[in-house]
């Protein structure tokens, strides 16, 4: 039978359900981009928020193109289960803040229209750094994004993220309404900074005055997200469903640990998330970096290097005690460029990270996490890197992260298998990649000019000379042993 309203009495008692009258939540957020991340994360939050009384405050969820999402969850009351893994056994807790989906690309202008409705306080993002359809190096709008020139000439039926908000933005002003506060999620430096610069850079360009109120009215408070959440399997399915005695078509699988921690500025209200075990601050940005640089580094390290040596999952990269020790020198490298707030233990921090990481109950792909690497690069590598660069420190671990990152987006393996290059920059990689050869001294300096992605940056001697030292060591040595040398010096 299928996970529903009608079959949550058929539960076992050890699984947890909604606290809470369902039929009367109501919506105050909507949500773009209904991946799993925000199922594992937000939406656990808010559900822990409407256990406590808070309801109006359901979600609603936007994919932007896929229907793949909505059509799983739809025909089950859009109910899921969060699978919580650690290395002693699995958790089950059968979410029910998500009130109802939608697709965007099927009717554009219904999604404005609901984003519009003054009951909708919150709009809340994790559409992955692409989705912003900025230039990551600098933060701002790339208005020669296909997308972006789609929305400014089709202003009622956008499709880009920008163009959702700029549009249902503008509808609320012609109502007198409040502007909504948009909450992005996603792992951009200065989050909320960024994307407010890419909202109104948009607005702008359809109306001086509409950009000018946004800027005025509307709270973009930066935030930071922390929780391990891999692709679900069919096996995972399985799993769910012999645990629940009920099918459920799309669950989430994640860890114990998790983290939120807010800027304390929203414009129309928001639900006590402090009660639910968020973290609300006046600044965000030593914690955002913290995770970036310490985090998200050291997984884009991992990924990159360990699918170039066989590994399929983090975990199995966490068994090789070299790239156990890559990760750990990956932090050691960025910590010296954070300054934390007092009482901040980043040790503690940093190995609870390689804890994290070696869970062997989680099966997070490196291939997936080496995803939309142009995207991701600047916050995660490239600012440590110039940092350390600017106090004269070297660079050598992340130096190696980056020689990973190239020697993986030039398409082939060390077997010379076809890598699936998921970026959207892939074809200007490849095309770089067939120029140049694998020849490092030629490799290197052409992916490094990649504007986009380096900025300034890639033509800085330094980080030249070490990348493409790096670079080359992987070709003569293979990522393995280049890993095993490095750690070992």
């Amino acid at each position: 039978m299928r996970l529903g309203l009608a079959t949550l009495d058929r539960l076992a008692p050890r699984i947890r359900r909604p606290a809470y009258d369902r039929s009367r939540v109501t919506p105050g957020i909507v949500h773009l981009g209904l991946g799993a991340f925000h199922r594992a994360h937000q939406a656990v939050v808010i559900d822990d928020c409407l256990a406590a009384g808070a309801a109006p405050w359901g979600i609603v969820g936007a994919s932007l193109r896929s229907p793949d999402t909505r059509d799983a969850l739809a025909p089950q009351d859009h109910l899921y289960t969060v699978a919580v893994r650690a290395a002693e056994g699995t958790e089950h807790r059968v979410i029910g803040a998500l009130l109802d989906s939608v697709v965007a690309r099927e009717n554009p202008a219904a999604l404005v229209e609901r984003m519009a409705d003054p009951v909708i306080r919150i709009v809340s993002l994790t559409v992955t750094e692409k989705g912003y359809c900025h230039t990551p190096q600098t933060g701002d709008l790339d208005e020669r994004h296909p997308d972006i020139v789609h929305d400014l000439n089709n202003f009622d039926a956008p499709r880009s993220t920008p163009g959702f908000i700029v549009a249902a933005l503008a509808r609320r002003r012609a109502l007198g309404a409040l502007p909504f506060t948009v909450l992005c999620c996603d792992n951009l430096a200065a989050n909320g900074h960024t994307v407010q610069r890419i909202v109104t850079q948009f607005a702008a360009l359809r109306s001086r005055d509409l950009g000018k109120w946004i800027a005025d009215n509307a709270a973009f408070p930066s935030t930071m997200v922390d929780r391990i959440v891999p692709e679900t399997t069919d096996s995972d399915r399985d799993a769910v469903a012999n645990a629940l005695g009920l099918r459920d078509a799309w669950p989430v699988m994640t860890e114990p640990f998790t983290q939120w921690v807010v800027e304390d500025r929203f414009t129309a209200g928001r639900p006590d998330l402090a009660a639910a075990g968020v973290e609300l601050v006046a600044d965000v940005k030593p914690f955002e970096l913290m995770k970036l640089r310490l985090l998200n580094a050291s997984h884009s390290a991992l990924a990159y290097l360990g699918y170039l040596s066989g590994y399929e999952t983090i975990a199995d990269t966490m068994q090789d005690p070299h790239f156990a020790r890559l990760a750990a020198q990956v932090m050691e490298e960025a910590a010296v460029t954070l300054t934390m707030p007092v009482g901040t233990d980043l040790a503690a921090y940093r190995a609870s990270l390689l804890e994290r990481f070696a869970n062997p109950a989680l099966h997070h792909r490196t291939w997936q996490i080496a995803m939309d690497g142009s995207q991701k690069l600047p916050q995660r590598l490239l600012g440590a890197m110039q940092d350390r660069l600017a106090r004269g420190l070297p660079i050598a671990t992340h130096a190696l992260a980056v020689a990973g990152w190239m020697r993986y987006v030039s398409g082939l393996d060390e077997q010379g298998r076809a890598i699936d290059v998921r970026d959207p920059l892939a074809a200007e990689f490849a095309a770089l990649a067939r120029e140049a050869g694998p020849v490092a001294e030629r490799l290197a300096p052409a992916l490094l000019g990649v504007q986009k992605v380096f900025g300034p940056l890639g033509s800085e001697p330094r980080l030249r000379e070490a990348v493409t030292a790096a670079l080359g060591r992987l070709y003569r040595d293979g990522a393995r042993r280049t890993v095993e040398m490095h750690v070992s010096a």
